[in-house]
């Protein structure tokens, strides 16, 4: 597969693009890191944050579906991990199952 770097509008950004470099805020904070995978919500929040280019890994073939099915997976149960202790108590609750549906990219 040939790979490339791309720097990219974020309206042209989709779901499942890697980016190449840490994306930065202005004030030089990583809003996300390198290798991070676009999510729907990702991409919404980059546009209500300012944020106009992003630099992606460009290849020759379209993303891997299952691939992408398998990451959000491992995301969610990454969640379920850390809240393993406090899943079930009050506001705990309610906060895993907005951050599973931002994983599921069901949030954006």
């Amino acid at each position: 597969m040939s790979v490339s770097e791309q720097t990219i509008a974020i309206d042209a950004a989709v779901e499942g693009m890697l980016l190449s470099q840490n994306l930065l805020d202005a004030g030089g904070a990583v809003l996300l890191p390198a290798g991070a995978s676009l999510s729907t919500g990702s991409i919404n929040s980059l546009r209500r944050r300012g944020i106009e280019t992003v630099q992606v890994v460009m290849a020759a073939e379209p993303v891997d579906e299952a691939a992408l099915l398998a990451e959000r997976a491992r995301q969610c149960e990454r969640v379920g991990r850390l809240f393993r202790h406090s899943a079930g108590q009050g506001a705990t609750a309610k906060l895993m199952a907005v951050l599973t549906s931002y994983r599921n990219g069901a949030l954006t």
